[in-house]
């Protein structure tokens, strides 16, 4: 075999070296380039700002965890007529699960056939709330569960004793005994309130069409789209903001006759204060306002424009933003009826 000529095989050297340079080079380049998106990450929609999925974990307080326990008392508790003085209403009375936690009705009905003076609020993601009721006087759930049994308009109840009377002779107390430990004592008005609390802390309505639309696993309308940049555009996130739609603060609003939050505090400040209500399931809650006023979204969406905003929707532009509402309307949560404790061959002691 002839020998290679040393300039032919330095040539043919630097010829190696610069190829096997320039794989390297493509090797790195591979590596350090962005993956390319797949089927497992979907391209992302933009979102006005803040706006998002809601959220996955419920707030609880230290001392009331959210125990499986506690939830199914607080489920059967919540079904239990025995809160109220005629054993007639619970809690599912005006907060009804089968109809997105509200009763459609503009005042519920109560004791004796009476009607309050202010719309039934769902309870549904209510647990994500910083303060309850239109005008916000109980921060927790456990402090809002204490008022409707006793209030004369509701449920009537004389007192916390006489409620716990009618729950110890129903047979509630080996549950209260079961779930929170020690003796008779278990069986008390706050523990009652702390199980119906835990329960309504799992009443949440995840994978609304918005949210599969943020999590890029769906679609929306175009002109939920268009009634989505809508509001961000006059301004209704500046309070229904988030992924709950709500900034979770007060606002006034100078509709209608309620004092709102005055009747509270006796500040004048405070006149027609209220708590921002969510979007969330805002479609199925009918009718709206403090007062139950509005009986449909569309006079609900442009009284608020009006009123608020000083804005004046077109048709267009209303129903643009009634179909985005829509859209925030999640799963409700299924929930089985309980079988609710009672002594055997007697009935309880109801009162007119």
């Amino acid at each position: 075999m002839r020998h290679m000529k040393p300039s032919i095989f330095l040539a043919l050297a630097f010829i190696l070296t610069l190829a096997a340079c320039d794989q390297g080079a493509e090797d790195k380049a591979k590596s350090e380039a962005p993956a390319a998106p797949t089927a497992m990450q979907p391209t992302l929609p933009a979102l006005p700002e803040g706006m998002g999925v809601l959220p996955t974990i419920m707030p609880q307080p230290a001392d009331n965890p959210t125990t499986a326990a506690r939830v199914e008392l607080g489920k059967t508790l919540y079904f239990e007529p025995a809160l109220s003085k005629s054993g007639q209403f619970s809690c599912n009375s005006c907060h009804n699960l089968g109809t997105f936690g509200v009763d459609n009705q503009r005042f519920s009905i109560g004791h004796k056939w009476q009607r309050g003076g202010r719309n039934a609020p769902t309870v549904l993601n209510s647990g994500f709330w910083s303060k309850q009721f239109w005008d916000g006087r109980a921060p927790l759930l456990e402090d809002q569960a204490k008022g409707p049994p006793l209030n004369p308009v509701e449920m009537a109840s004389a007192s916390e004793e006489e409620v716990i009377k009618r729950l110890r002779q129903a047979g509630y107390e080996p549950l209260f005994v079961e779930v929170f430990g020690g003796g008779p004592e278990a069986l008390s008005y706050d523990n009652m309130a702390k199980a119906i609390a835990a329960f309504e802390r799992t009443l949440t309505t995840p994978n609304s069409a918005f949210d599969k639309y943020a999590r890029g696993e769906g679609d929306i309308s175009e002109a939920a789209k268009r009634g989505m940049r809508k509001v961000d555009e006059i301004g209704c996130t500046s309070c229904h903001s988030g992924p709950l739609f709500t900034n979770n603060a007060f606002q006034n609003f100078a509709f209608g006759t309620d004092a709102g939050l005055k009747d509270v505090t006796g500040k004048d400040e405070d006149d027609h204060v209220f708590r921002v209500q969510s979007w969330r399931n805002v479609a199925m809650t009918a009718p709206y306002f403090h007062d139950g006023s509005a009986a449909t979204l569309n006079d609900a969406i442009r009284i608020m424009a009006e009123v608020q905003l000083d804005t004046d929707l077109s048709d267009a532009d209303v129903a643009d933003i009634a179909a985005f509402l829509e859209t925030l309307t999640g799963e409700s949560p299924k929930v089985d009826f309980p079988i609710l404790p009672r002594p055997a061959g007697q009935a309880l002691q109801w009162r007119d």
